[in-house]
């Protein structure tokens, strides 16, 4: 059995990172916990969410279709996890 090649924690790593470093520059890290709403919160604006996509499908080799960019799918770290791993 192989080890799958993201883990939910490898994968908000990545996402945190992302974020802090393109959207948040000078944020203290604690401040984005896995249930920050990014979008809701407008953290994410609509160019910054289809960055994040970019990112996720060329970091994760996933393809994500335009209907499932959205609240349900990219709103908190948690949930973005889920979504890759869902994917993957």
């Amino acid at each position: 059995m192989t080890e799958p090649q993201a883990d939910l924690e490898n994968i908000r790593t990545v996402v945190k990172q992302f974020i802090m470093q393109e959207f948040l520059p000078g944020v203290g890290a604690e401040e984005l916990t896995e249930a920050t709403p990014l979008i809701s919160d407008g953290i994410l604006d609509s160019l910054a969410t289809v960055r994040l996509v970019a990112m996720l499908e060329e970091r994760f080799s996933i393809d994500i279709q335009p209907h499932e960019v959205g609240i349900d799918h990219l709103n908190t770290l948690d949930s973005i996890a889920q979504f890759v791993l869902s994917k993957a």
